[in-house]
Protein backbone atom coordinates (compact mmCIF):
# COMPACT_ATOMS: atom_id res chain seq x y z
CA UNK A 1 0.00 0.00 0.00
CA UNK A 2 1.16 3.05 -0.62
CA UNK A 3 1.37 5.81 2.17
CA UNK A 4 -2.01 7.89 1.16
CA UNK A 5 -3.22 4.64 0.84
CA UNK A 6 -2.86 3.81 4.45
CA UNK A 7 -4.07 7.55 5.59
CA UNK A 8 -7.15 6.66 3.64
CA UNK A 9 -7.77 3.27 5.46
CA UNK A 10 -7.31 4.74 8.51
CA UNK A 11 -9.94 7.85 8.00
CA UNK A 12 -12.06 4.77 7.18
CA UNK A 13 -11.54 2.99 10.37
CA UNK A 14 -11.41 6.03 12.33
CA UNK A 15 -15.11 6.76 10.94
CA UNK A 16 -16.61 3.75 12.10
CA UNK A 17 -14.67 4.03 15.26
CA UNK A 18 -15.88 7.64 15.77
CA UNK A 19 -19.44 6.00 15.07
CA UNK A 20 -19.46 3.16 17.43
CA UNK A 21 -18.13 5.52 20.53
CA UNK A 22 -21.24 7.62 19.49
CA UNK A 23 -23.56 4.97 19.87
CA UNK A 24 -21.87 2.52 22.45
CA UNK A 25 -20.74 0.50 20.08
CA UNK A 26 -17.78 -2.35 19.27
CA UNK A 27 -14.10 -0.76 20.93
CA UNK A 28 -11.01 0.00 18.20
CA UNK A 29 -9.38 -2.51 19.21
CA UNK A 30 -12.34 -4.96 17.88
CA UNK A 31 -13.02 -2.96 14.86
CA UNK A 32 -9.46 -2.88 13.78
CA UNK A 33 -9.23 -6.54 13.93
CA UNK A 34 -12.71 -7.12 11.88
CA UNK A 35 -11.23 -4.52 9.47
CA UNK A 36 -8.08 -6.23 8.77
CA UNK A 37 -9.61 -10.08 8.86
CA UNK A 38 -11.71 -8.84 5.85
CA UNK A 39 -8.81 -7.61 4.20
CA UNK A 40 -6.43 -9.73 3.58
CA UNK A 41 -4.50 -7.95 1.22
CA UNK A 42 -3.46 -5.56 3.74
CA UNK A 43 0.25 -6.82 4.77
CA UNK A 44 1.59 -6.88 7.96
CA UNK A 45 3.58 -3.74 7.62
CA UNK A 46 0.71 -1.64 6.46
CA UNK A 47 -1.52 -2.93 9.21
CA UNK A 48 1.07 -1.47 11.79
CA UNK A 49 1.23 1.38 10.01
CA UNK A 50 -2.29 1.71 9.76
CA UNK A 51 -3.00 0.67 13.08
CA UNK A 52 -0.61 3.46 14.25
CA UNK A 53 -1.94 6.20 12.69
CA UNK A 54 -5.81 5.23 14.04
CA UNK A 55 -4.18 5.38 17.04
CA UNK A 56 -2.48 8.75 16.61
CA UNK A 57 -5.49 10.24 15.64
CA UNK A 58 -7.59 8.90 18.92
CA UNK A 59 -5.09 10.25 21.09
CA UNK A 60 -4.49 13.74 19.44
CA UNK A 61 -8.47 13.99 20.00
CA UNK A 62 -10.09 14.49 23.51
CA UNK A 63 -13.44 15.82 22.39
CA UNK A 64 -14.98 13.45 19.87
CA UNK A 65 -14.00 14.21 16.33
CA UNK A 66 -16.79 14.83 13.43
CA UNK A 67 -15.13 12.64 11.11
CA UNK A 68 -12.01 10.35 10.92
CA UNK A 69 -11.15 12.79 8.45
CA UNK A 70 -11.18 15.72 10.54
CA UNK A 71 -9.13 13.54 13.07
CA UNK A 72 -6.47 12.80 10.60
CA UNK A 73 -6.14 16.47 9.50
CA UNK A 74 -5.36 17.25 13.00
CA UNK A 75 -2.57 14.72 13.11
CA UNK A 76 -1.27 16.13 9.85
CA UNK A 77 -1.17 19.52 11.41
CA UNK A 78 1.54 18.69 13.90
CA UNK A 79 3.01 16.26 11.26
CA UNK A 80 3.54 17.65 8.25
CA UNK A 81 5.03 14.88 6.43
CA UNK A 82 1.10 13.40 6.35
CA UNK A 83 -0.38 16.51 4.15
CA UNK A 84 1.31 15.21 1.09
CA UNK A 85 -0.71 12.19 1.53
CA UNK A 86 -4.10 13.86 0.82
CA UNK A 87 -2.83 13.93 -2.81
CA UNK A 88 -6.29 12.85 -4.16
CA UNK A 89 -4.56 9.66 -5.96
CA UNK A 90 -6.59 6.58 -6.73
CA UNK A 91 -6.32 5.04 -2.99
CA UNK A 92 -5.10 7.98 -1.17
CA UNK A 93 -7.53 11.02 0.42
CA UNK A 94 -8.84 14.48 -1.18
CA UNK A 95 -6.87 17.08 -1.30
CA UNK A 96 -6.91 18.89 1.72
CA UNK A 97 -9.35 22.31 1.31
CA UNK A 98 -9.26 25.80 3.08
CA UNK A 99 -11.64 26.24 5.83
CA UNK A 100 -12.11 22.19 6.55
CA UNK A 101 -13.18 20.65 9.43
CA UNK A 102 -10.26 19.86 11.89
CA UNK A 103 -10.13 18.14 15.09
CA UNK A 104 -9.03 19.99 18.49
CA UNK A 105 -6.28 18.89 20.88
CA UNK A 106 -6.92 17.56 24.21
CA UNK A 107 -6.75 15.10 27.11
CA UNK A 108 -10.52 14.66 27.05
CA UNK A 109 -13.56 16.59 26.62
CA UNK A 110 -13.77 20.00 28.98
CA UNK A 111 -15.99 18.47 31.80
CA UNK A 112 -13.53 15.51 32.29
CA UNK A 113 -10.54 17.91 32.24
CA UNK A 114 -12.26 19.70 35.71
CA UNK A 115 -13.26 16.91 37.29
CA UNK A 116 -9.32 15.44 36.73
CA UNK A 117 -8.16 18.68 38.28
CA UNK A 118 -10.53 18.63 40.97
CA UNK A 119 -8.96 15.47 41.86
CA UNK A 120 -5.80 17.19 42.10
CA UNK A 121 -4.36 15.81 38.79
CA UNK A 122 -2.07 17.86 37.06
CA UNK A 123 -1.71 18.81 33.13
CA UNK A 124 1.42 16.52 33.20
CA UNK A 125 -0.03 13.64 34.83
CA UNK A 126 -3.17 13.85 32.49
CA UNK A 127 -1.10 14.59 29.70
CA UNK A 128 0.42 10.62 30.64
CA UNK A 129 -2.80 8.98 30.81
CA UNK A 130 -2.70 8.88 26.64
CA UNK A 131 0.95 7.30 26.48
CA UNK A 132 1.73 4.09 24.94
CA UNK A 133 1.38 1.64 27.47
CA UNK A 134 4.36 -1.17 27.87
CA UNK A 135 3.86 -5.14 28.01
CA UNK A 136 4.13 -6.27 31.44
CA UNK A 137 3.71 -10.07 32.82
CA UNK A 138 2.83 -11.43 36.13
CA UNK A 139 4.78 -14.19 37.19
CA UNK A 140 2.83 -16.64 38.24
CA UNK A 141 4.71 -17.86 41.45
CA UNK A 142 2.77 -21.35 41.70
CA UNK A 143 4.39 -22.50 38.78
CA UNK A 144 7.70 -20.09 37.60
CA UNK A 145 9.83 -17.96 39.14
CA UNK A 146 11.02 -14.23 37.45
CA UNK A 147 14.18 -15.23 36.67
CA UNK A 148 13.17 -18.34 34.56
CA UNK A 149 10.59 -16.38 32.89
CA UNK A 150 12.88 -13.07 32.42
CA UNK A 151 14.85 -15.01 30.18
CA UNK A 152 12.80 -16.32 27.96
CA UNK A 153 12.43 -12.80 26.27
CA UNK A 154 15.38 -10.22 24.88
CA UNK A 155 14.50 -7.23 26.54
CA UNK A 156 12.89 -8.06 29.98
CA UNK A 157 13.27 -5.68 32.72
CA UNK A 158 12.01 -6.48 36.23
CA UNK A 159 10.62 -4.03 38.39
CA UNK A 160 11.34 -3.45 41.54
CA UNK A 161 7.89 -2.60 43.27
CA UNK A 162 5.83 -5.52 41.93
CA UNK A 163 8.25 -8.65 42.52
CA UNK A 164 6.68 -10.72 40.15
CA UNK A 165 6.34 -8.24 36.91
CA UNK A 166 8.43 -8.25 34.42
CA UNK A 167 8.43 -5.38 31.49
CA UNK A 168 9.12 -6.29 27.99
CA UNK A 169 9.35 -4.28 24.80
CA UNK A 170 5.95 -3.56 23.48
CA UNK A 171 5.99 -5.34 20.33
CA UNK A 172 6.84 -8.70 22.09
CA UNK A 173 5.15 -11.84 20.93
CA UNK A 174 3.87 -13.89 24.33
CA UNK A 175 0.25 -15.58 23.89
CA UNK A 176 2.61 -18.50 21.86
CA UNK A 177 5.42 -18.85 24.22
CA UNK A 178 5.24 -22.18 25.67
CA UNK A 179 5.75 -20.79 29.25
CA UNK A 180 2.22 -18.77 28.49
CA UNK A 181 0.42 -21.99 27.31
CA UNK A 182 1.94 -24.13 30.84
CA UNK A 183 0.30 -21.28 32.83
CA UNK A 184 3.43 -19.83 33.79
CA UNK A 185 2.71 -15.99 33.37
CA UNK A 186 -0.16 -13.75 32.55
CA UNK A 187 0.18 -10.67 30.82
CA UNK A 188 -1.36 -7.82 33.22
CA UNK A 189 -0.36 -4.62 34.14
CA UNK A 190 2.35 -4.04 36.79
CA UNK A 191 -0.30 -1.49 38.68
CA UNK A 192 -2.54 -4.50 38.93
CA UNK A 193 -0.38 -6.65 40.21
CA UNK A 194 0.64 -4.14 43.28
CA UNK A 195 -2.84 -3.56 44.02
CA UNK A 196 -3.53 -7.09 44.07
CA UNK A 197 -0.52 -7.39 46.26
CA UNK A 198 -1.85 -4.81 48.29
CA UNK A 199 -4.72 -6.52 49.11
CA UNK A 200 -2.98 -8.26 51.88
CA UNK A 201 -4.44 -12.40 50.53
CA UNK A 202 -2.30 -14.95 52.53
CA UNK A 203 -2.53 -18.85 52.48
CA UNK A 204 -5.51 -20.45 54.77
CA UNK A 205 -7.53 -17.07 53.88
CA UNK A 206 -11.29 -17.05 52.97
CA UNK A 207 -11.48 -14.79 50.28
CA UNK A 208 -14.37 -12.93 48.06
CA UNK A 209 -13.47 -11.20 44.48
CA UNK A 210 -16.62 -9.48 44.29
CA UNK A 211 -15.81 -8.49 40.85
CA UNK A 212 -13.78 -10.69 39.37
CA UNK A 213 -14.35 -10.44 35.73
CA UNK A 214 -11.84 -12.79 34.05
CA UNK A 215 -9.94 -13.54 36.98
CA UNK A 216 -7.06 -11.71 36.66
CA UNK A 217 -6.88 -10.76 40.14
CA UNK A 218 -8.24 -14.05 41.22
CA UNK A 219 -5.23 -15.87 39.69
CA UNK A 220 -2.76 -13.13 41.70
CA UNK A 221 -4.55 -13.50 44.83
CA UNK A 222 -4.63 -17.38 44.75
CA UNK A 223 -0.53 -16.87 44.04
CA UNK A 224 -0.27 -14.83 47.10
CA UNK A 225 -2.37 -18.08 49.15
CA UNK A 226 0.18 -20.15 47.46
CA UNK A 227 -2.63 -22.08 46.27
CA UNK A 228 -3.98 -23.06 50.09
CA UNK A 229 -7.46 -21.70 50.73
CA UNK A 230 -10.74 -21.03 49.64
CA UNK A 231 -11.45 -17.82 47.00
CA UNK A 232 -14.88 -17.17 45.30
CA UNK A 233 -14.96 -15.23 42.69
CA UNK A 234 -17.95 -13.41 41.42
CA UNK A 235 -19.47 -11.76 38.95
CA UNK A 236 -23.10 -10.31 37.02
CA UNK A 237 -21.33 -11.18 33.81
CA UNK A 238 -21.60 -14.71 32.51
CA UNK A 239 -19.45 -14.68 29.75
CA UNK A 240 -16.05 -13.19 31.50
CA UNK A 241 -16.37 -15.24 34.45
CA UNK A 242 -16.86 -18.38 32.19
CA UNK A 243 -12.78 -17.56 31.15
CA UNK A 244 -11.93 -17.55 34.80
CA UNK A 245 -11.91 -21.25 35.54
CA UNK A 246 -10.22 -22.24 32.04
CA UNK A 247 -7.72 -19.56 33.31
CA UNK A 248 -7.24 -20.94 36.96
CA UNK A 249 -6.86 -24.75 35.26
CA UNK A 250 -3.78 -23.30 33.12
CA UNK A 251 -2.01 -21.89 36.03
CA UNK A 252 -2.72 -24.48 38.42
CA UNK A 253 -5.17 -22.85 40.42
CA UNK A 254 -6.82 -25.41 42.68
CA UNK A 255 -9.02 -23.37 45.23
CA UNK A 256 -11.06 -20.69 43.24
CA UNK A 257 -14.97 -21.27 42.48
CA UNK A 258 -17.31 -19.16 40.89
CA UNK A 259 -20.69 -17.84 41.73
CA UNK A 260 -22.55 -15.84 38.80
CA UNK A 261 -24.72 -12.78 40.62
CA UNK A 262 -27.72 -11.00 39.26
CA UNK A 263 -27.13 -7.14 39.39
CA UNK A 264 -28.68 -5.72 42.60
CA UNK A 265 -29.60 -9.22 43.96
CA UNK A 266 -26.14 -9.72 45.13
CA UNK A 267 -26.65 -9.78 48.23
CA UNK A 268 -29.29 -12.75 48.15
CA UNK A 269 -27.29 -14.72 46.36
CA UNK A 270 -24.52 -14.35 49.04
CA UNK A 271 -26.35 -15.08 52.36
CA UNK A 272 -24.67 -17.95 53.00
CA UNK A 273 -21.24 -16.04 52.84
CA UNK A 274 -22.39 -13.22 55.31
CA UNK A 275 -19.53 -12.62 57.71
CA UNK A 276 -17.87 -15.32 56.35
CA UNK A 277 -14.80 -14.12 54.59
CA UNK A 278 -10.92 -12.82 55.71
CA UNK A 279 -10.96 -10.85 52.71
CA UNK A 280 -12.97 -9.35 50.42
CA UNK A 281 -11.88 -7.91 47.11
CA UNK A 282 -13.63 -4.75 45.27
CA UNK A 283 -12.48 -4.65 41.48
CA UNK A 284 -15.58 -2.37 40.94
CA UNK A 285 -17.09 -1.86 37.46
CA UNK A 286 -15.08 2.40 36.95
CA UNK A 287 -14.73 4.79 34.52
CA UNK A 288 -11.42 3.13 33.58
CA UNK A 289 -9.88 6.37 33.12
CA UNK A 290 -6.60 4.74 34.31
CA UNK A 291 -6.50 2.36 31.29
CA UNK A 292 -6.76 5.30 28.34
CA UNK A 293 -3.29 4.45 27.43
CA UNK A 294 -4.98 0.73 26.19
CA UNK A 295 -8.10 2.31 25.61
CA UNK A 296 -7.55 6.02 24.58
CA UNK A 297 -11.40 6.26 22.76
CA UNK A 298 -12.77 4.78 25.92
CA UNK A 299 -12.96 9.24 26.55
CA UNK A 300 -14.90 9.90 24.21
CA UNK A 301 -17.68 7.22 25.26
CA UNK A 302 -17.85 8.83 29.05
CA UNK A 303 -20.66 10.63 30.28
CA UNK A 304 -21.49 12.48 33.55
CA UNK A 305 -24.60 10.33 33.83
CA UNK A 306 -22.59 6.96 33.31
CA UNK A 307 -20.26 8.22 35.73
CA UNK A 308 -22.54 8.74 38.41
CA UNK A 309 -23.92 5.62 37.51
CA UNK A 310 -20.52 3.78 37.95
CA UNK A 311 -20.54 5.59 41.47
CA UNK A 312 -23.98 4.16 42.53
CA UNK A 313 -22.81 0.74 41.34
CA UNK A 314 -19.24 1.12 43.29
CA UNK A 315 -21.24 2.72 46.48
CA UNK A 316 -23.89 -0.61 45.98
CA UNK A 317 -21.41 -3.06 45.80
CA UNK A 318 -19.04 -1.87 49.09
CA UNK A 319 -22.09 -2.10 51.43
CA UNK A 320 -22.82 -5.92 49.17
CA UNK A 321 -19.15 -6.25 50.63
CA UNK A 322 -19.27 -5.08 54.16
CA UNK A 323 -21.83 -7.89 55.21
CA UNK A 324 -19.71 -10.52 53.83
CA UNK A 325 -16.65 -9.75 56.03
CA UNK A 326 -15.89 -11.21 59.12
CA UNK A 327 -14.73 -9.58 62.52
CA UNK A 328 -11.08 -8.59 62.15
CA UNK A 329 -11.12 -8.90 58.77
CA UNK A 330 -11.18 -6.16 55.69
CA UNK A 331 -12.38 -5.01 52.66
CA UNK A 332 -10.11 -3.65 49.83
CA UNK A 333 -11.73 -0.88 47.11
CA UNK A 334 -9.97 -0.46 43.83
CA UNK A 335 -10.65 1.46 40.76
CA UNK A 336 -8.87 1.75 38.00
CA UNK A 337 -9.55 5.20 38.00
CA UNK A 338 -7.74 8.78 38.81
CA UNK A 339 -11.30 10.44 39.37
CA UNK A 340 -12.28 11.11 43.33
CA UNK A 341 -15.64 10.47 42.84
CA UNK A 342 -14.44 6.05 42.38
CA UNK A 343 -11.67 6.79 45.08
CA UNK A 344 -11.33 8.71 48.30
CA UNK A 345 -14.57 10.26 47.97
CA UNK A 346 -16.13 6.72 47.44
CA UNK A 347 -14.29 5.43 50.53
CA UNK A 348 -14.83 8.93 52.36
CA UNK A 349 -18.42 7.63 52.12
CA UNK A 350 -18.34 4.42 53.30
CA UNK A 351 -16.40 5.23 55.95
CA UNK A 352 -19.06 7.65 57.06
CA UNK A 353 -22.28 5.37 56.50
CA UNK A 354 -20.46 2.25 58.20
CA UNK A 355 -20.38 2.36 61.59
CA UNK A 356 -17.23 0.21 63.01
CA UNK A 357 -14.99 0.50 60.07
CA UNK A 358 -11.77 2.20 59.85
CA UNK A 359 -9.22 2.39 57.14
CA UNK A 360 -5.36 1.32 57.13
CA UNK A 361 -2.59 3.19 55.53
CA UNK A 362 -1.07 1.37 52.71
CA UNK A 363 2.78 0.60 52.85
CA UNK A 364 3.69 0.31 49.15
CA UNK A 365 7.10 0.67 47.28
CA UNK A 366 4.61 2.80 44.35
CA UNK A 367 2.03 5.14 44.51
CA UNK A 368 1.56 8.02 46.28
CA UNK A 369 -1.57 8.94 49.68
CA UNK A 370 -4.86 10.23 48.19
CA UNK A 371 -7.67 10.42 50.98
CA UNK A 372 -7.78 7.25 52.86
CA UNK A 373 -6.52 5.11 50.08
CA UNK A 374 -3.60 5.07 47.62
CA UNK A 375 -3.25 6.47 43.90
CA UNK A 376 -1.35 5.34 41.21
CA UNK A 377 -0.86 7.07 38.01
CA UNK A 378 1.10 6.30 34.06
CA UNK A 379 3.62 9.57 35.09
CA UNK A 380 4.73 8.76 38.49
CA UNK A 381 4.52 4.99 38.52
CA UNK A 382 4.92 4.03 34.60
CA UNK A 383 1.74 2.20 35.50
CA UNK A 384 -1.97 2.44 34.59
CA UNK A 385 -4.14 4.32 36.51
CA UNK A 386 -5.39 2.80 40.12
CA UNK A 387 -6.80 3.66 43.37
CA UNK A 388 -6.68 1.48 45.92
CA UNK A 389 -7.91 1.64 50.00
CA UNK A 390 -7.45 -1.10 52.54
CA UNK A 391 -10.99 -0.90 55.47
CA UNK A 392 -10.88 -3.32 58.38
CA UNK A 393 -13.60 -3.95 60.23
CA UNK A 394 -13.71 -3.76 63.94
CA UNK A 395 -13.62 -7.18 66.09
Amino acid sequence: MTPAARVQMAIDILDLIIAAARERGAAADVILARWFAERRFAGSKDRRAVRALVYDAIRHSGEIPVSGRAAMLAVARARPELSACFDGSRYGPAPIAAGEAVAGQGVAPAWLEAAFEASGLGADERTALLDRAPLDLRVNRLKATPKQISGRFEGAERLGFAPNAIRLPEDTSVDRSDAYAAGQFEVQDAGSQLVSALAGAAPGMTVIDLCAGGGGKTLALAAAMENHGRILACDVDRPRLSRLMPRAERAGVTIAETLLLDPAREAERLADWREQADLVVVDAPCSGTGTWRRNPEARWRLTPAQLDRYVDTQAHLLDVAARLVRPGGALVHIVCSLLDAEGAGQVERFLAAQAGWSAVPLDSPAGRPRGDGLRLTPLHDTTDGFFVAKLVRQC
